[in-house]
């Protein structure tokens, strides 16, 4: 354990005032992204200003879609007075990049399902585009796998029509 340097804030109060809750908190610790804080006589953790300025870092961070493998890199550069800014922003493009990636998945999802939406009649019969892709199976060549999708995560062309 370490020494408490400012403030003395109970779980509750260090997650009121960091914005991440106890029980994220105590995850964080459990994974070794935040370091284990100082117990009172009674075994309550007890939060220094530094402890909640650390919980607030990782809140942004978290905001901002950043892995904890991300979050403890930025952390170590964060500490590191040494650092490069360069290593700062190739995490950073890095996840914009993978953020840009799901957009596109996300994206390619929507039309997806907007297309056979659209082609769905929705009434009383039971004939319907979207139980019918999501029942589909492509078998590959010989029969005994089934075959990777033709499309992303979706396997379907969103301009594609249907039978």
């Amino acid at each position: 354990m370490r020494e408490r340097k400012g403030g003395a804030l109970n779980i509750g109060k260090a997650a009121a005032a960091s914005g991440v809750s106890a029980k994220m908190i105590r995850y964080y610790e459990s994974i070794g992204l935040i370091p284990e804080v100082s117990r009172t006589e009674a075994g309550y953790r007890d939060y220094s200003d530094k402890d909640v300025h650390r919980l607030r870092f990782i809140r942004r961070a978290r905001d901002l879609g950043f892995s904890v493998e991300q979050m403890a890199e930025l952390l170590a550069l964060w500490q590191d007075r040494g650092r490069a800014s360069a290593d700062v922003k190739r995490i950073a493009l890095e996840h914009v990049a993978e953020l840009q990636r799901k957009a596109r998945e996300l994206q390619e999802m929507s039309e997806t399902l907007a297309h056979l939406a659209g082609h769905c009649q929705g009434d009383s019969r039971p004939d319907c585009p979207i139980i019918s892709e999501l029942s589909e199976q492509e078998w590959a060549e010989d029969k005994r796998e089934v075959a990777r999708p033709r499309f992303g995560m979706t396997g379907l062309e969103p301009g594609r029509s249907r039978r």
